[in-house]
């Protein structure tokens, strides 16, 4: 059965898969495929599979749902409530995806899509720079870099993140490429331009820890080669880059947001100290920040944007209590088991399962400078990437 007969046959596969694949071009039109998906599924009512995580995830959503309500401003949380409609993907793809078959070709299209996007950002880019004053440019260009499809360079570059680690896993484990080689290099370059000339060092951090696992998996002894390899992409790269290379240890005054992170930081851990459990409450963070500014923090504050603290761990900690923040945390912890024991079990599909595990890393990693699972864009993304690597266990691939 080819894949256009699966597709007619179980519409609800191609409702799944274009949710997932919608994302990178509009989240409306992504919850549109994820509503039909369920509806569908509903109707022909299958047999539902749940994900092997599905307990700290669900404890995750319900001490949410308690830390909004014992808030003292429920209404303000709201949007993280209407947030759990993106977790429904969980569900869906996890009953939709029966093979590897079906993931492998949903990786594909995902990271043609976001091929797409790419080179959008890459023209924005040469759109942005064309005429503009070298030494001007870096201040202007922080404040508004490309975004591709989306509107906000964080949601493009992790959704970019995720998809270029699962075109490099491609490359790398998939021994049959045929047709699709060459336009998986071209693929590649792409999103590895568009993440460059992005500018976001967060994304730079989590790419290059899940590209670290890749290259070590599939040859050990590119490790030793990619120093060489990015110090010659650095020198190439326009003045733009090479600054901001500069600000990860020598920042352009309030330009970067070196010491706004730090101070978001703080911040946040004075908001773990007063309400450990429950957290101050979904979408307060914003709203109260100046009450828990710490005493020997100067005034004004470093520039920057202050709606969350731009670290995944600091930020669920603080909003929604500590127990929150280790269900995450043990959420995370099951999907890399799984994934590690299968990566070692014949039968396993090393292209999905590499590619899923490098995805992980990267958004822990980046989680470290960034709330990215804030955005329902690359919420989507990196849930689709967990189930097209569940989809690859040797149960999956055998079937």
């Amino acid at each position: 059965m080819t894949l256009k007969d699966d597709f007619r046959a179980r519409p609800e596969l191609f409702f799944a898969c274009a949710a997932a694949i919608a994302g990178i071009f509009s989240i409306a039109v992504s919850h549109i495929f994820l509503g039909a998906a369920i509806l569908t599924l509903l109707i022909k009512r299958p047999k539902f599979r749940l994900p092997t995580y599905w307990l700290p995830l669900a404890l995750f959503l319900g001490w949410t749902v308690l830390s909004v309500l014992l808030s003292g401003a429920p209404s303000h949380g709201l949007p993280q409530i209407k947030k759990f409609y993106v977790f429904l993907i969980v569900i869906v793809l996890a009953t939709v995806l029966r093979t590897a078959r079906d993931a492998r070709w949903l990786a594909i299209a995902m990271g043609g899509a976001a091929g797409l996007s790419a080179a959008w950002a890459v023209v924005q880019y040469v759109v942005k720079a064309n005429g503009v004053d070298e030494d001007g440019f870096y201040r202007l260009y922080v404040a508004d870099r490309i975004t591709g499809f989306m509107s906000h360079w964080m949601t493009f570059g992790g959704q970019m993140m995720i998809a270029f680690l699962f075109v490099m896993a491609f490359v790398f484990f998939v021994r049959e490429q045929g047709r699709l080689r060459w336009p998986a290099l071209a693929v590649l370059a792409a999103m590895g331009a568009g993440m460059l000339l992005s500018g976001t060092r967060s994304i730079w951090l989590g790419a290059g820890a899940g590209a670290v696992y890749l290259m070590w998996c599939w040859r050990k002894w590119m490790l030793l080669a990619a120093p060489v390899l990015l110090g010659l992409v650095i020198m190439v790269s326009p003045g733009f880059v090479k600054d901001r290379v500069q600000s990860i240890y020598k920042p352009h005054g309030e330009t970067d947001s070196n010491m706004h992170r730090y101070v978001c930081r703080r911040i946040g851990f004075e908001m773990i100290k007063a309400h450990p459990v429950f957290g101050l409450g979904p979408e307060l963070v914003g709203e109260h920040f100046k009450e828990y500014i710490p005493a020997d923090v100067k005034q004004p504050l470093p520039e920057g944007y202050y709606g969350h603290l731009h670290n995944i761990y600091v930020q669920f900690a603080a909003e929604r209590g500590i127990p929150a923040l280790l269900f995450l945390l043990w959420m995370f912890g099951i999907i890399l088991r799984d994934f590690f024991r299968g990566a070692g079990q014949a039968g396993s599909d090393l292209f999905l399962l590499h590619g899923a595990i490098a995805a992980v890393l990267s958004v822990l990693a980046a989680g470290v400078f960034e709330h990215n699972l804030g955005d329902s864009e690359v919420l989507m993304q990196f849930l689709a990437a967990v189930a097209i690597g569940y989809a690859g266990l040797p149960a999956a691939s055998d079937s």
